[in-house]
């Protein structure tokens, strides 16, 4: 009889050894939570097609985030939805604008336990939806958009956040809003630029979070699912004008990208884990199809695999909790 030469079962026999030799590692403080918060709320609204996720109010979301830091996530990052919109997203850059003063409360809350970060763009501003301004014919205007994006950054860093998550693929942000930010003394102030950003069908369970205004797509700004190289060289753009961090959205649909980017830039990486991937375990896991747990855990370790240094996802605090335990 023959005797396999070579037997790698030997590090797979027990929970012990497979722990020991692991090569992917997850940790409550790679992980952040993305947190919506909508002006004119009382008290925390659920979204329906993102179970156990919250529309939430300004004191909902100091609770939330207290949560998020006790859990020991590394961040979270806020989105804001308006009572008001316009064409040109102007409660983006007003100090009182939701999403400005509800990171004023978080960072009073928990800026010392947690990055806080937050969502740099004017589509859940905009009465259109879109993430820049309209030029006449109904395009995005990429230039005159880059000016709002530049005083939107300048208010959010005012109000404290630590860091800017740049995620309206506008040529040239990165470039802009360092330059804005720098001209006003926040040079310690973050960029993670949302380098690769892919225009798909992940996004739907979001929109209805932040309450989209949005008709027709966003095709001829964020990148085409077709293309790979396009995303490494976005990526590799942002780091030249000025990004601390490269992000790739979303996540499982596009790990050989987000791969691919790891392996070119000298900067942290990090993957957005979206709405709609979300949904769908939540969905296959209500029905009793997979094991939720499971698959939150081997999804999440998917990413991390593929290179991710930090994952944004709705299950960060979740997933922490767990991580403590074991």
């Amino acid at each position: 009889m023959s005797f396999p030469a070579h037997r790698p079962r030997r590090l797979r026999q027990t929970p012990a050894v497979r722990r020991l030799v692991r090569e992917t590692h997850l940790a409550p403080s790679q992980l952040v939570l993305p947190l919506f918060v909508r002006e004119g709320l009382t008290e925390a609204v659920p979204i329906g097609s993102m179970p156990g996720v919250m529309q939430h109010s300004l004191d909902s979301l100091r609770a939330a985030v207290t949560d998020a830091a006790a859990a020991g996530v590394g961040g979270v990052m806020l989105f804001g939805v308006p009572e008001v919109r316009d064409a040109r997203g102007s409660g983006a850059d007003d100090p009182r604008g939701i999403l400005n003063v509800a990171t004023e409360a978080v960072v009073a809350e928990v800026g010392d336990a947690l990055v806080v970060q937050t969502d740099l763009c004017l589509d859940e501003f905009t009465d259109h939806g879109h993430c820049g301004v309209l030029a006449d014919d109904g395009s995005v205007d990429n230039d005159a958009t880059l000016d709002r994006y530049a005083a939107m950054g300048i208010a959010q860093a005012r109000a404290g956040s630590a860091m800017l998550g740049l995620s309206g693929m506008m040529d040239g942000q990165v470039a802009a809003v360092r330059a804005a930010l720098d001209g006003e003394g926040f040079i310690d102030t973050m960029i993670l630029a949302y380098s690769a950003k892919y225009a798909g069908a992940f996004y739907g369970p979001f929109r209805e979070a932040v309450d989209s205004q949005l008709k027709g797509d966003r095709r001829t700004y964020q990148l085409d699912p077709g293309n790979g190289r396009e995303g490494v060289r976005e990526a590799l753009i942002d780091v030249d004008e000025g990004a601390d961090i490269v992000m790739v959205k979303p996540a499982l649909p596009y790990l050989d990208v987000l791969a691919e980017v790891r392996a070119s830039v000298d900067v942290p990486v990090w993957a957005y884990q979206v709405s709609g991937e979300y949904a769908m375990v939540e969905a296959a896991a209500a029905h009793g199809w997979i094991d939720r747990r499971g698959a939150i855990l081997e999804s999440v370790t998917a990413i991390r695999r593929a290179g991710a240094d930090a994952i944004l996802t709705y299950w960060a605090a979740e997933v922490a909790g767990w991580l403590r335990e074991q």
